[in-house]
């Protein structure tokens, strides 16, 4: 099973590799496998080409090839045909027979390939039933009744730290975004089968718990309950083993001022706020349909920096959008100087196929785009680093992640994972992977932060610490 892109995808992967376990099939080294599994990623250009850079090579170890994910159900038998390497392209609606179809490719037997269609206009993707391939997990003492359905997951790796699907699909209509039209429209999971997963994962060895979905702060609109989140929050952080709750991809016009609160003062809950503002001029973010501005972003900020002074934010921003001025451009860089955000993704746009953005006029020149993806990722990196600075001689929790004769290392709250930089160790001592270390920071390099742990200081469970 090889996954690409997201956390999302990877949540995907667990629970495919549990159904397929559960129907007789067994993880394999790639070189020893009859079948490789692709879970792929068409979000942007760069990540399909690695999708199919991975069905070749994973073609090359001999074994039949079956590629899935977010790729595979966009493009389909357009895939399938530019691909023949590939000996089946499957949709989402294939992952509850998956196994069947494994079979299916075993024997020789031909698969159509799967057909794209506009989610958007089909009722939104429901979950799967899926076998009792481990124990029936109960969580009592929480407000939602606990959900007796069993957990088909299979960790895919040892980290302690494993995401948490909220929700999938996605209501809004950002005109540079295809998300929707493949992944469907917005569909919260029910919180006691949310409560349910994060228990059994905190019985396999999860400290951390990563909320991922298409949008989080939609989360429980279509359960007649908008502030689900709030709610459901506090709950997992009180699952036993559970040291640190942190959730993704908050929409900056849908961010409430008490979920704003519910994250920065809930113990075992992350200070760390990832807020998708894309953009800062208003004008500009009406065009990607989307709300807010320079003002209204700084404000938003302000308020989580109040309530957490150490909260860490990070963001995504795309630069040379249709229709984006040297001044919407110099707006943008004043905007996140002013920010002092933690961590930045930056993005030069292109057209995505089935975009109402790809049929914008104004399109800017290529080297136009490059030029300012170039001019803002070094302001970035500057900025970052600075930020990073500033939390030298604070004190942080650190989960560690990997300790060995070489290194020592782990997150803060203010780290999400892979994106946002890490802590590295000095002196670290006897030590595990899971455990939670009270630490000081004493240098940076770039956006990671040097700690050394405080002996006799116990790590808070108020996460992040304080300056």
């Amino acid at each position: 099973m090889v996954t690409l892109g997201c956390a999302r995808n990877e949540v995907d992967s667990e629970e495919l590799a549990g159904d397929l376990d559960g129907q007789g099939w067994q993880l394999a080294q790639p070189d020893e496998a009859d079948v490789v599994v692709v879970n792929t990623c068409g979000f942007v250009e760069s990540a399909k080409k690695d999708s199919v850079d991975t069905l070749l090579s994973a073609s090359d170890t001999g074994a039949k090839v079956v590629a899935v994910g977010c790729m595979a159900e966009r493009y389909g038998n357009e895939l399938a045909e530019q691909l023949p390497e590939a000996d089946a392209v499957l949709g989402f609606d294939d992952y509850d027979s998956l196994a069947e179809r494994l079979d299916d490719v075993l024997e020789g037997r031909a698969i159509e390939a799967h057909r794209p269609r506009d989610r958007r206009t089909m009722l939104p993707i429901t979950p799967v039933e899926r076998p009792a391939a481990a124990a029936e997990v109960a969580v009592p003492g929480h407000g939602w009744m606990p959900s007796q359905r069993s957990v088909a997951r299979r960790r895919l790796d040892d980290s302690p730290v494993a995401a948490v699907k909220l929700a999938s699909g996605c209501d809004r209509r950002c005109t540079f975004c295809a998300i929707p039209s493949f992944r469907g429209s917005f569909l919260s999971r029910p919180p006691e089968e949310v409560l349910g997963e994060a228990t059994w994962l905190a019985e396999h060895g999860a400290r951390e718990l990563f909320l991922v979905s298409e949008n989080s702060t939609s989360y429980g609109k279509d359960l007649a309950d908008p502030r689900a989140l709030e709610v459901l929050l506090p709950e997992l952080a009180a699952i036993d083993g559970v040291r640190r709750v942190r959730v993704s991809y908050l929409q900056p016009a849908e961010t409430r001022t008490s979920l704003l609160r519910t994250i920065a003062t809930t113990p075992d809950v992350a200070t760390y706020f990832d807020l998708s503002f894309q953009h800062c001029n208003e004008a500009l973010l009406r065009r990607m349909r989307r709300f807010g501005s320079t003002g209204s972003f700084l404000h938003l900020i302000e308020q989580i920096r109040e309530l957490a002074p150490e909260a860490g934010i990070r963001s995504n921003f795309i630069v040379g959008f249709p229709g984006e001025t040297d001044g919407d451009f110099d707006e943008l860089c004043e905007f996140l100087t002013s920010a002092r955000l933690d961590a930045v993704g930056v993005f030069g746009y292109s057209d995505e196929d089935g975009t109402e953005a790809a049929g914008f006029e104004g399109k800017l020149a290529q080297e136009v785009v490059d030029e300012r993806v170039d001019r803002l990722s070094e302001l970035v990196d500057e900025l970052i680093a600075q930020r990073a600075e500033d939390r030298v001689g604070s004190s942080v929790d650190v989960l560690i992640e990997r300790h060995d004769s070489e290194d020592c290392a782990g997150r803060a709250d203010h780290q999400g994972p892979e994106v946002d930089g890490e802590c590295l160790v000095t002196d670290p001592g006897t030590v595990s992977v899971g455990e939670m270390l009270r630490c000081e920071v004493i240098a940076t390099e770039g956006v990671d932060l040097v700690v050394r742990p405080i002996q006799g200081e116990p790590a808070s469970n108020r996460s992040g610490g304080q300056p």
